[in-house]
Formats: C-alpha cells, sequence, structure tokens
C-alpha cells in the first residue's frame, strides 16, 4: 500500500486541505474511488478505472471527472509518474467513518448515541453479537 505521511499539506490544485474542513462526508461514488485507493494506491486513472469498471460501469472519463473534483476536494492527491499521475488517497478510512458517523449522529439524532442505540434496540436490529461487543466497548471506555 501506498503511504503518504505529509497529507496535511494542500495538493496540486487542492482548494482546500481536507484534514481541516469539519464534517467531511462523501458521495457514494466518491466512496467508491476511495475504498479503491485505500486498497490499491497509488493508481493511475486506468488503474483505478479498471478497479471500478466492473462495479461501476463507468467509462475512463466518469473516472477522469471523479478523480479531477476529489482531488480540488482534497480528497486525493496525485504524483506525477514516468507516463500518468498516480493518485492516492489524503484522507484515511478512520478519519472518513468518523467524520460520517458524527454527520449522521447530528442530522438524524440530534447527537445522542443514547437515541441511535435505542432506535436500534427498538428494531431488534442488534443481534446478541452485537450486545455483547458493546459491552466490551463499554467497559474499555469506562476504564478511561
Amino acid at each position: 500500500m501506498f503511504d503518504k505521511s505529509s497529507t496535511n499539506k494542500l495538493m496540486k490544485g487542492a482548494l482546500y486541505n481536507v484534514k481541516e474542513k469539519s464534517g467531511v462526508t462523501l458521495y457514494p461514488s466518491e466512496w467508491t474511488i476511495m475504498e479503491c485507493l485505500w486498497k490499491h494506491s497509488p493508481l493511475t486513472i486506468v488503474g483505478v478505472w479498471h478497479a471500478v469498471k466492473d462495479e461501476t460501469n463507468w467509462s475512463k472519463s466518469t473516472v477522469n471527472t471523479l478523480l479531477g473534483r476529489m482531488a480540488l476536494k482534497g480528497l486525493i492527491g496525485y504524483e506525477e509518474g514516468r507516463k500518468a499521475k498516480e493518485y492516492y488517497p489524503c484522507i484515511s478510512h478512520d478519519e472518513i467513518a468518523i467524520s460520517e458517523t458524527k454527520s449522521l449522529l447530528h442530522r438524524v439524532y440530534r447527537g445522542s448515541v443514547s437515541m441511535l442505540m435505542n432506535a436500534l434496540v427498538e428494531k431488534d436490529e442488534l443481534s446478541k453479537e452485537d450486545i455483547d461487543e458493546l459491552y466490551e466497548i463499554l467497559k474499555k471506555a469506562e476504564k478511561r
């Protein structure tokens, strides 16, 4: 996996640094590209297209457009390769997951974790394994 340690700096053409932007959320198409890059970066446009074409049925032009927009947003960066730009993620999966989770929690449950949990319990959405895992998470949190 390609590791970029200096993801705080602005990439070429980036309008803003995504790490300074609170509440980053991704469109489904951006999730598809990011998941591809988290697994396989660095990739060229053609490399991304090959990785997602069966799942998405996107053209190379669509992938090119998405990569350009995501680079401008600071979600991904690129380096000039020998023949083509090589793209890589500028934000980790965990950072996006936390941001998306906070966004959902604030939008839907007014920031209340207990309201979210209650909704899951009321709709029988939690398995015994889920409940056991949550108990362990809460025990760990209590020790902090």
